[in-house]
């Protein structure tokens, strides 16, 4: 069943059975038969429509908000926002696409060759409630330019922005067959990933469902993109400006009501600078975040996405302090109807404890101490995961130094990570495989075939 529960509320709003078995095998069916019509229609044309797409998201940006604010108490100018990057994806695959599908001569030994870049077919993906709207943008934007066609099974919590997103689509241009939505059931994914006629998947979620769908697909010989889970490292040296790092970082954390897989979760700060961050940091934590309805552009502490999801970062707050964690600041449930937690500060968390070694998916940092730089880099590294990064310092070329001995698929300098049109997207390690956005994400379900001439 799809639901639609207001997680500020805890009201029921919509109830959408799962799609059955049929109607899923037709709606494969309609992406495979698709295929063949999409791809041969020239480039230029599948990017207008992708142009145009981004066009019509940005247009409907209040719209898909407000849906997202409904679905999973994302705050309302965080939807706004996240609608302005999924219409720069759009408008950055429609512009660049054709010259990034442009044939390459290559230069080879007693000949000439050149190197095509085509379409594989149809494709799954397989999205999460976090980013409803960006994170398919990822994955449709650069698959349609190329000539893919698209199944999509969104998250259980977001069928109506996974309505809203294919009436963007349709209205764009994009054909009935070339993205499909369908509102499939986890138990279906594993046979839809047997079936002959999809080619690949892309799912992002958490590392056990990232294990579940990289299973089936290597059994079944597909190619797979992974973007799970992160406990992403912010390291401070040292900064010019310790309130406007703090902010940053504060932010950074805080975004989205913590629930971002490249969110900064892991606060490194060298010996000289850490108390003073801490203190400030907690205090920023403790006067700015306040709980309130997502939907006034005033609230700075939105509920998470599900009352389920609200225990479990309950759950792990208890536990991180009954093995020793020190609470800075937060640490509550919030009592009431919605899935409202503290802003949530912990330090002394040691190897020994659970939450040194898991992601926290919620509105908690985790603040740690460095005395030198290897120490700050060896903490950075010692985690299975590897998504992003971020290094701060007042100088530039230190942080840079820094941030290339960090093993993570991005690193950041000075800011925050986040995500840009133009800057691949992705992860090593536990966080996943493969790449998006960029001139990177276009390339993942690409045939890459050269032509000896």
């Amino acid at each position: 069943m799809y639901t639609v529960i207001n997680p500020a509320t805890g009201e029921l709003v919509d109830e959408i059975p799962n799609a059955a078995d049929e109607e899923v095998r037709d709606a494969i069916d309609r992406v495979h038969r698709g295929y063949a019509a999409w791809r041969a229609r020239p480039v230029a044309e599948r990017a207008a429509i992708v142009r145009r797409a981004g066009e019509l998201f940005a247009e409907r940006a209040d719209e898909l908000a407000a849906i997202m604010t409904l679905e999973m108490g994302k705050r309302i100018n965080e939807g706004r926002g996240e609608l302005g990057v999924v219409a720069d994806i759009f408008r950055y695959y429609g512009e660049r696409g054709p010259d990034l599908l442009a044939d390459e001569p290559l230069a080879i030994r007693g000949g000439e060759a050149v190197l095509t870049k085509e379409p594989i077919g149809a494709l799954l993906g397989v999205m999460p409630w976090n980013f409803p709207c960006y994170q398919v943008a990822r994955f449709v934007a650069p698959n349609l330019v190329l000539g893919n066609t698209i199944l999509l099974k969104h998250a259980s919590i977001c069928p109506r922005s996974a309505v809203a997103i294919e009436a963007v689509l349709r209205d764009a241009g994009v054909p009935a067959d070339a993205y499909v939505n369908v509102f499939a059931s986890s138990r279906q994914v594993p046979w839809m990933l047997a079936d002959p006629r999809l080619a690949g998947v892309s799912l992002t979620g958490s590392e056990q469902a990232g294990i579940s769908v990289a299973a089936e697909a290597g059994r079944n010989l597909k190619k797979c993109v992974l973007e799970l889970g992160g406990s992403d490292p912010l390291i401070v040296l040292d900064t010019d400006d310790l309130d406007e790092t703090v902010k940053i970082t504060a932010t950074a954390r805080m975004r989205n009501c913590g629930q971002s897989c490249n969110a900064p979760k892991r606060i490194i700060v060298l010996g000289g600078w850490y108390e003073e961050f801490t203190d400030r940091f907690a205090k920023r934590v403790t006067e700015y975040y306040v709980p309130g309805d997502p939907a006034d552009p005033s609230t700075t502490l939105p509920p998470l996405a599900s009352s389920a999801a609200a225990d479990e970062v309950s759950a792990q707050i208890e536990t991180a302090i009954r093995e020793g964690a020190t609470l800075r600041a937060g640490g509550h449930r919030i009592p009431g109807p919605g899935a409202y937690v503290e802003a949530t500060v912990l330090t002394e968390v040691t190897p020994e404890m659970a939450a040194y070694h898991e992601e926290i998916f919620g509105p908690v940092a985790l603040l740690f101490r460095a005395e030198t730089e290897e120490e700050a880099v060896a903490l950075a590294n010692d985690t299975p995961f590897g998504l992003g990064a971020s290094v701060f310092a007042a100088d530039r070329t230190r942080a840079a130094r820094v941030a290339r001995r960090i093993e993570a698929g991005m690193v950041y300098v000075n800011k925050s990570g986040g995500s840009e049109a133009d800057l691949p997207f992705g992860g090593i390690k536990r966080s996943g495989m493969g790449r998006e956005l960029g001139p990177l994400g276009i390339e993942e379900f690409m045939n890459k075939k050269p032509i000896r001439l």
